[in-house]
């Protein structure tokens, strides 16, 4: 179906471009101005699509211009989409871990060894473990902050043993005690930040399985979990510094 374009504004005179239009239906905005095409610059463009393409405006343009009311729909994305922000980041991958167990982890035969106190070796040339190794060769770092319960349950002292592999394949885990999450006031969520500006939040039903990731963008929830990030990881243990002073279960 062909977009019904209204016209917004243009500081341009008489002369066209640039120009910016609103479709009517979706409220997306389209922006007309001089096509880019030099190759040089166009190679400084990240993750484009190949029916992607690039115009030049004057700032003024959008300062006038750009609709400021934003009515903002929820964006989730599949587990292949999600897979691929781990390869395509730039820079840092972050997570806070809040929960007190996953079903994806209780579902797995290395927990069922380590809940029956049965010792066992980590696949470390498993495809995450190499893809984890292949992100963290190129200089992009993978950070998590996890909060444990005291006593920490079943769940959480298999991923405190899990913490091991995570830091063998480039990760550097860190722990914090949920009193003092809470002191801190750091949410009950489970997230991904990549590169400081887009947030896969994790939802869960009350089985501990993934239900829904869901993509944000909004710069007001991606600074507030930039702040989080930074409280979290400057108060986290090292993971092996943390669990010398976890109690061995009763």
């Amino acid at each position: 179906m062909s977009r019904r374009l209204r016209y917004i504004g243009s500081n341009s005179g008489l002369n066209g471009c640039p120009t910016l239009y609103e479709d009517v239906r979706t409220g997306e905005v389209l922006v007309q101005g001089d096509v880019v095409t030099d190759p040089a610059e166009l190679a400084q463009l990240r993750n484009v699509k190949p029916s992607e393409g690039a115009v030049a405006v004057p700032r003024v343009l959008l300062a006038d211009f750009a609709p400021r009311d934003v009515n903002r729909k929820r964006v989730l994305i599949d587990y292949e989409q999600f897979d691929d922000m781990f390869v395509s980041f730039q820079h840092t991958a972050f997570r806070l871990e809040t929960r007190r167990q996953y079903r994806s982890d209780e579902q797995s035969e290395t927990y069922q060894r380590f809940a029956a106190g049965l010792g066992f070796d980590w696949d470390l040339d498993h495809p995450w473990c190499i893809s984890r190794r292949e992100q963290s060769a190129l200089g992009k770092r993978f950070e998590r902050v996890r909060i444990v319960d005291n006593p920490p349950t079943m769940g959480q002292r298999y991923l405190l043993h899990n913490a091991e592999r995570n830091n063998l394949v480039g990760e550097d885990v860190r722990y914090l005690w949920r009193a003092d999450a809470d002191r801190l006031d750091l949410p009950a969520e489970d997230a991904w930040l990549f590169d400081s500006r887009v947030i896969a939040l994790l939802h869960f039903n009350t089985e501990d399985e993934i239900t829904e990731i869901e993509l944000i963008t909004d710069p007001v929830q991606v600074a507030r979990a930039c702040q989080v990030r930074d409280a979290a990881w400057h108060h986290a243990v090292p993971s092996r510094e943390f669990a010398a002073g976890v109690p061995s279960e009763a």
